[in-house]
């Protein structure tokens, strides 16, 4: 059986810009998949290339084998969910569920939109409007609008980016559990890579138009393939030929331990983030290194005398032209 979606060398171009280069991937069904990077990076793009609103300038979109990239977004069986989810605000939730079914001429509307507000965990509300909806149960209409077409791949263009801070991490578990309910592959676009990380099975992190690292979170935070994907996943401390992440470096009061991988240092500054502490130490050699403290523990205090030191197997070495 084939792929549920791949690229092969697909790029795009604009009268002004490149915006995709020769992206290839394979998406298995059933996956959860993060397309991630920073504003202008060409993960939209590649999105609407998939969806249809966008037209390859060369290469090959496949779903399920068969070459899409000709066809126009309603003859693809993938659905999209806009970043304002995009609900039609003089119909109900119910009437904007049944909207795609009812163009299709879809038989048991009634029961295929109340299985889908169950699915969604919106029984009750159907005969509301978008107006007296909040943003976490707008999202959850678009969701089920999308799901009740039973598209091959569902495709979520920055689906939390318009939710406040607590909503969007909670709305987050939902995600990840709905998908693996319902076993559909999900393809989310997003700049946020703490959602990245905690949704997806698999990450393509894009940069200038090309993938600049594809694997699982984990292969990409702790074996990042160059300085970019590095930085753009998380803080590192740039110690000459290799980097170590705050989380990963430790410091004590203590004399011991001594070694190659400790260093003597002074606190320079200690910032409260909540959970955890960031302490910023100068090494002797004038370096400065940030390390994560518990909030737990007794903290430091700037101008004390401190070690800092890590372990060698959490050190970040990249290959030289990667750097």
């Amino acid at each position: 059986m084939p792929p549920v979606l791949e690229l092969r060398s697909v790029s795009k171009h604009f009268p002004t810009h490149v915006a995709v280069r020769d992206v290839s991937l394979t998406i298995d069904r059933g996956k959860l998949f993060a397309l991630l990077g920073p504003s202008g990076c060409g993960k939209t793009t590649t999105l609407r290339m998939v969806a249809g609103f966008e037209i390859p300038t060369s290469g090959q979109v496949l779903l399920n084998g068969s070459d899409i990239a000709p066809l126009p977004p309603y003859e693809r069986n993938v659905t999209t969910v806009f970043q304002n989810y995009a609900l039609f605000p003089h119909l109900t939730a119910k009437q904007n569920i049944e909207f795609g079914l009812r163009r299709k001429g879809a038989p048991d509307l009634d029961q295929k939109v109340a299985q889908v507000l169950d699915l969604v965990q919106m029984k009750g509300k159907e005969e509301r409007k978008p107006a007296r909806l909040s943003g976490g149960e707008k999202q959850r209409i678009a969701l089920a609008r999308a799901l009740v077409l039973e598209p091959d791949v569902l495709l979520l263009d920055e689906p939390l980016s318009a939710l406040d801070p607590k909503l969007r991490k909670q709305v987050r578990s939902e995600l990840k559990a709905l998908q693996r309910r319902v076993g559909i592959t999900f393809i989310i676009v997003t700049h946020d890579q703490e959602e990245a990380m905690m949704l997806a099975d698999e990450v393509a992190l894009m940069h200038k138009g090309v993938i600049a690292q594809l694997g699982t979170p984990e292969d990409i935070y702790l074996r990042p393939a160059n300085r970019f994907v590095a930085n753009f996943l998380g803080a590192v401390n740039w110690l000459g030929e290799f980097g170590v992440r705050p989380e990963a470096i430790r410091i004590t009061r203590d004399l011991l331990p001594t070694g190659d991988r400790c260093r003597p240092a002074s606190v320079e500054t200690v910032m409260f983030l909540g959970n955890s502490f960031h302490v910023q130490a100068k090494l002797s050699d004038g370096r400065s290194v940030v390390t994560e403290v518990s909030r737990l523990e007794k903290p430091f205090a700037p101008a004390e005398r401190v070690r800092v030191w890590w372990n060698q197997e959490d050190e970040i070495h990249l290959p030289p032209e990667s750097a």
